[in-house]
């Protein structure tokens, strides 16, 4: 596995490159605005394809780089759902799973220095954030911060972890680089506690100054959403009740951007076709289905995504590659949800696209469903 540690010197902030192999997909974790050139040049040099940029937690001390990673290499921004940034392409859940070729990692939700913390555990490391730092932990007295929800984060998910399992946080003070579950049980003054009330006493009694960048960098990171309205105002959108009354003809084809696991978790449109947005470049080649589809005359090709982000980007892209029938549903499947659309849930498990097929009638998904 190629991974990456890079630490910002201001905020004392470190950042996670991870891939599988050389050339592959690779994820970020933790990226700061002012290094994204670094960033970058890190992707050329190795040859990978930045494909998810992910932050723990909405920060503040240093302004995310999550907004222009996105914007110049088209990835996917992660954030935990409780988050209340903007808009990103994907909320995780505790539980759930995040992937790029050749890697996994878990998401834990580790609430307690916000109310929005993970944690990611890859094989035999895991990315604590803010909740578990080498020799401390985050401090818990802003953005609904919560002492007894960080004991129980600390002592009930992250050190019940085997002792040898790595710790890399998103900050170090002090030079540290890396640490273990087992070293930080032994050796963390904060985890000397006997219970959980002498854990809020202690947090609550640590009298600490607001970050320097607090007032700027939080209002700063609430607002990552790719600007919508720019591809509204080309005729590329479709709000969701204009489109409730396109989806089901002869000459609309959905298309359904997300990943399996979201579809899984949230429902689908009826009559989509599962295309997820890391393969749209295969699927705008000269060769690919979504030529295909749009090669049929009048026909509208129709992204969705969770929240219109990936959608209006696989919108711009189609239209970049000649592709003009391309259009998408402002505001993602939520806009869906809240305007009362029909969303379906597979009982068959995980979705498979199927071709292109009948088209629907008074609502009955077409063989294109799937």
């Amino acid at each position: 596995m190629i991974f990456r540690q890079l630490f910002e010197p201001v905020s004392c902030t470190y950042s996670y490159v991870l891939a599988s192999r050389r050339g592959g997909e690779a994820l970020i974790i933790d990226p700061v605005l002012d290094q994204v050139d670094r960033y970058l040049r890190l992707m050329e040099e190795l040859e990978l394809n930045l494909v998810k940029a992910v932050d723990t937690h909405l920060h503040a001390d240093h302004i995310t780089g999550l907004g222009a990673l996105r914007d110049r290499t088209q990835c996917i921004t992660v954030m935990g759902e409780q988050s209340k940034v903007d808009v990103v392409s994907i909320r995780i859940s505790d539980g759930e799973q995040l992937r790029v070729e050749g890697v996994v990692l878990d998401a834990m939700y580790t609430p307690g220095h916000t109310d929005d913390s993970y944690s990611f555990l890859c094989g035999d490391r895991v990315f604590t954030g803010d909740t578990l730092l080498i020799r401390g932990t985050g401090r818990t007295d802003f953005q609904n911060g919560d002492p007894l929800a960080q004991y129980e984060s600390l002592f009930g998910r992250l050190l019940k972890l085997p002792d040898e399992t790595l710790v890399y946080p998103a900050h170090d003070y002090k030079g540290e680089t890396v640490s273990t579950i087992g070293e930080e049980r032994t050796h963390n003054p904060r985890l000397q506690v006997r219970s959980a009330e002498e854990y809020v006493k202690l947090m609550n009694n640590l009298r600490l100054g607001n970050p320097k960048m607090m007032d700027v960098a939080i209002p700063a990171n609430m607002r990552q959403g790719l600007a919508q309205e720019q591809i509204a105002q080309r005729g590329w959108a479709y709000s969701a009740e204009q489109a409730k009354a396109l989806i089901g003809g002869r000459d609309v084809a959905l298309i359904d951007l997300r990943e399996n696991c979201e579809r899984e978790r949230h429902g689908e449109i009826p009559g989509a076709l599962h295309l997820p947005y890391h393969d749209l470049r295969e699927n705008l080649s000269p060769n690919g289905i979504l030529r295909m589809l749009a090669a049929v005359p009048d026909r509208t090709l129709l992204f969705y995504c969770a929240f219109g982000e990936r959608s209006a980007m696989a919108v711009q892209a189609a239209h970049d590659a000649g592709v003009s029938a391309a259009r998408h549903i402002q505001g993602g499947i939520e806009a869906w949800r809240k305007a009362g659309g029909t969303l379906a849930i597979d009982s068959r498990g995980p979705a498979q696209g199927r071709l292109w097929g009948n088209s629907t009638r008074s609502g009955t998904p077409h063989a294109m469903a799937q």
